[in-house]
This record gives structure tokens, C-alpha cells and sequence, in this order.
């Protein structure tokens, strides 16, 4: 505490830290009965897609990814000026904050080389991809649909993407019909790919008969946890419908000063009735692993996590670990202590909606996504339709529950769509 300057911020960490107490036993032991049910689970991680097609019925499974949805408060439009570029009483410019682990996770990502379709369906990891690229849509979608529908006919609507990589989610948005668009990452070679893809679908859409015009765009590099984004926008006066921040918010929590800088620029230019949506990674899951394998280290062939602090002692922010997914992520993260999220998005005028697991959303929107989860080619076919075809995991337990689905059904014919067992362990890292 002694490094916080503010009574202010020493009480919002105090009603944090007391919150998470109460959270935390609830949360550990949700976390103790899922583990026992871990097992029996696993085997329900199907889809059934029948002899012919690969669509919809039933899957089941413990995804511990979840959605943050939260919405400026109608009735609170005041946000602080706290939280960006800011210094506290004793420290300079040399201090431990004024870089962090910035330039690396900023050149982690500028090094990853920009793969075309082809490349990336050879990806070990490509349905899980697909699988969380249809949730994003899921979510996405629903929430464009909320503004619009309280908004007049052709109103206009306008979205900041958050730490938006190389774009991969712009299609999402000239599907949503949005006006405008505000592109920020921390990779300018990232931010330069998305550029690209920008360029690619607005000559595409212009060659398409009737293919009308496209949303216009904006690009700002930069690291949204250290500066105030609101500054570099072309109409700093703008009004944001939407903020979206996917699998990257986390990086913010790396210190209090950053994960307020993170909030104001998800918060200032949301209108009343505006959200900000996002995914993170499950913070107390992540622990109860490691506790659970008596290891600070834990993985399989897709993914390995090393927390670097005191399982029993981790601090609210700054509790570092590396996180490594096959071809896609190799660098440091933060842990996201979900009460002081909660208390830290009040303070920037943000009122929580839901939490919500991937699992739920899927149980939720399966029954409206299901042709896209096909189109997405979101789950694999086991086993494939062609015999021909080789699976993309490669331990021998990857499809023991598959297996054992089939063979419970009594259907010899049968032909599921899953994730094999290592990318779904993979995916239970985030909420």
C-alpha cells in the first residue's frame, strides 16, 4: 500500500481486497467441484454432426474463457481523469512502470508473421481458433443488435476495436453494419497488417455488385494502458456506441496505473447505454491448476502456463506468468483480479451486465449460430468424413472422450464435431 498515493485508491484496493475474499472461497470451491466433474465432462465435448453434415445438437463441456460485458451507467456520465500518463509522489520517469513488459509483448506480436488462409488451416490449434473466432462473432453480434435496437433507423454507429491485432475482426464488423471504426494496438507492424485488410475488403466489396459502402476507419498505434487514446482520435468530441477489447485486456493489469489508464479509454467516449465488451483469462482458474498439479508450471502439447509468484499470496496486480499457445502467443500476461476489475470499472462510470462462460454463451447462441459454427468450421469432424484426412491432435488421449461418445450412442455410422482434449484444456484458461 505504500506506493499508492491516493486515500482513494487506497480504499477502492482495500474494498477489492475484502471482496475477493468472499469471491475467492466461492470461486475455489466452484473450482473443486468442477475439477471432480473434469473428467466425467470432457467425454460430453461433442457435437453431433450425423453422417452428412457437420451442424448443430448438443455439446457440453467446462470452457473457463468468459465475456466482460459492461455498460456506461445512464444515471453517472462523470469519468475521472485519473489513470493515464499520470506520476505518483516519489517516482520519475525511470521507474519500473514507465516501460514494463510493453516493448516485449509489442514485439512478441510484431514478429508473428502474417499466415493466408491456407497456412493457418494447417495451424495444430485451427479449430480452436475457429471456435473462439465464432464466439467473438456470437458476441459481437448480439451486442451491435442491442444499440440498434434502441437507436432511430440508419442511425449512426460507432465502435472502437481495442487492441485489435491485425484486424481479424473486421469482417465482424462490416457485417454489423457500424459507420465507424476505431483501430488501436500497441504493434504497429500488427496495426500495419490490419491496414491491409482493411484495404483488401473495401476493394473486394467495391468490385461486388451492389456492394455498397463500407464503415470508415481510423488507426491509432499506440499502448492503450499508458496513454490516453481520446487525444489521438480525428473527432476527440466523438461518442463511442461500442468498445471491444478481446484476449488482450489482461495486459492492462500489469499495474494499477495501467489497468486505470485501460478503463478510462474503454469508458470516457461511451455514451450512456454504450458497452464495452471484452474476454480475459480466469485468474482463480489458472491458480487452482497450478495448486492442482502442485506446480508452478503446467501445460500439454498446445499450451504451457508458468506463474512467476506466490500461488498463495498472488498481489492484485502485476502477478506475471507466461503463457505460450502453439504458433500464436509466447509472452508475458497478468492475472485479472475480477473484484478489483468490478471496483476499478465504477470508478470510470462502467456498470458490470454479466460474466459469462464460453460454454454458456455456446449453450446460449448455439441455436442461432449454428450454421455459422458450421461455415466457421468451428469443431472437427471425428472421425473425419475422409478417410484419408489426418486429425490434428496428436496425443494419444485427444480423443478418448470422442471415443467414448460414439461408442455410448451405439452408432457405428456416427461422425461428431469436437476439439480434441489438449486444445479444449487450452481453452478452459480463459473466462
Amino acid at each position: 500500500m505504500a506506493e499508492i498515493a491516493s486515500l482513494e485508491e487506497v480504499l477502492v484496493l482495500a474494498a477489492a481486497d475484502a471482496d475477493s475474499r468472499q469471491y475467492g472461497e466461492q470461486i475455489v470451491a466452484q473450482r473443486e467441484q468442477d475439477n471432480n466433474k473434469c473428467d466425467k465432462e470432457i467425454v460430453n465435448n461433442v457435437l453431433n454432426v450425423g453422417t452428412k453434415r457437420k451442424s448443430d445438437r448438443d455439446i457440453n463441456g467446462s470452457i473457463s474463457k468468459c465475456v466482460l460485458i459492461a455498460s456506461i451507467d445512464k444515471t453517472s456520465e462523470h469519468v475521472t481523469n485519473k489513470g493515464c500518463k499520470r506520476k505518483r509522489e516519489g517516482e520519475d520517469d525511470s521507474n519500473k512502470y514507465a516501460d514494463g513488459y510493453a516493448k516485449i509483448v509489442a514485439s512478441h506480436y510484431n514478429q508473428i508473421e502474417e499466415k493466408g488462409l491456407d497456412e493457418r488451416s494447417k495451424s495444430r490449434i485451427v479449430y480452436l481458433r475457429n471456435f473462439h473466432n465464432w464466439i467473438k462473432s456470437m458476441l459481437i453480434n448480439e451486442y451491435l443488435t442491442k444499440i440498434k435496437d434502441g437507436k432511430k433507423y440508419n442511425a449512426p454507429i460507432r465502435v472502437h476495436d481495442m487492441c485489435c491485432g491485425k484486424g481479424g475482426d473486421l469482417q465482424k464488423w462490416k457485417k454489423g453494419g457500424i459507420t465507424h471504426l476505431i483501430c488501436s494496438d500497441i504493434a504497429s507492424v500488427s496495426l500495419d497488417q490490419c491496414k491491409d485488410r482493411y484495404t483488401d475488403i473495401k476493394n473486394r466489396r467495391s468490385k461486388d455488385r451492389g456492394g455498397g459502402n463500407i464503415y470508415s476507419i481510423e488507426y491509432i498505434p499506440g499502448d492503450c494502458s499508458r496513454m490516453r487514446l481520446r487525444k489521438k482520435y480525428s473527432d476527440p468530441s466523438m461518442k463511442l456506441d461500442l468498445v471491444s477489447c478481446q484476449f488482450a485486456f489482461h495486459y492492462g493489469f500489469e499495474s494499477l496505473p495501467q489497468a486505470e489508464c485501460m478503463l478510462r479509454n474503454a469508458s470516457e467516449c461511451l455514451q450512456p447505454g454504450g458497452y464495452f465488451i471484452g474476454t480475459i483469462p480466469d485468474a482463480y482458474e489458472l491458480i487452482a491448476r497450478a495448486k492442482r498439479n502442485d506446480s508452478n508450471t503446467y501445460g500439454n502439447n498446445v499450451y504451457t502456463v508458468t506463474l512467476d509468484f506466490d500461488l498463495n499470496k498472488p498481489p492484485l496486480f502485476g502477478a506475471k506468468y507466461n503463457f505460450h499457445l502453439d504458433g500464436v502467443v509466447d509472452c508475458p500476461e497478468f492475472l485479472v483480479h475480477f473484484p478489483m476489475l468490478v471496483k476499478l470499472a465504477k470508478k470510470f462510470g462502467l456498470k458490470l451486465i454479466k460474466t459469462e462462460k464460453f460454454l454458456n454463451l455456446f449453450e446460449r447462441m448455439k441455436s442461432e449460430g449454428r450454421q455459422l459454427l458450421g461455415n466457421m468450421r468451428s469443431l472437427e469432424a471425428y472421425p473425419p468424413f475422409d478417410s484419408a484426412a489426418t486429425l490434428v491432435g496428436t496425443d494419444p488421449n485427444d480423443y478418448v472422450h470422442a471415443s467414448k461418445f460414439i461408442k455410448t450412442a451405439g452408432k457405428n455410422n456416427l461422425h461428431i464435431g469436437t476439439l480434441s482434449k489438449s486444445e479444449w484444456e487450452a481453452s478452459c484458461k480463459l473466462i
